[in-house]
């Protein structure tokens, strides 16, 4: 019976792969959903240099508590902007009313 290893997420990050040029522009589909799923990175050569890499984007994300913290590290906002927000928001949340184009 063969044993496989499970890889951490970040021990797939680190890992990079290499891809030829011509191999990437057959199988671009393919390659960009595994860069998605596995979020492994690939570097493609062209004549053996490396010419490009193709990488996940790192999604920065924050939790409740990040945003507590960050309340609390600023100082409050005065009553003028508030005021201002307020009206802002009251213009933008006023019902329209579209113009009769019979009406004169």
């Amino acid at each position: 019976m063969v044993k496989y290893r499970a890889r951490s997420r970040r021990a797939l990050e680190r890992e990079a792969r290499t891809i030829t040029a011509t191999d990437a522009a057959k199988n671009f589909g393919r390659l960009v959903n595994r860069v998605s799923e596995e979020r492994v990175t690939y570097t493609v050569e062209r004549g053996g240099r490396p010419v490009a890499q193709i990488a996940p984007i790192e999604v920065p994300f924050s939790t409740i508590g990040d945003f507590k913290s960050w309340i609390h590290d600023h100082p409050p906002v005065d009553e003028e902007y508030l005021k201002a927000v307020e009206a802002a928001v009251a213009r933008h949340n006023k019902p329209r009313v579209r113009r009769n184009p019979w009406e004169r």
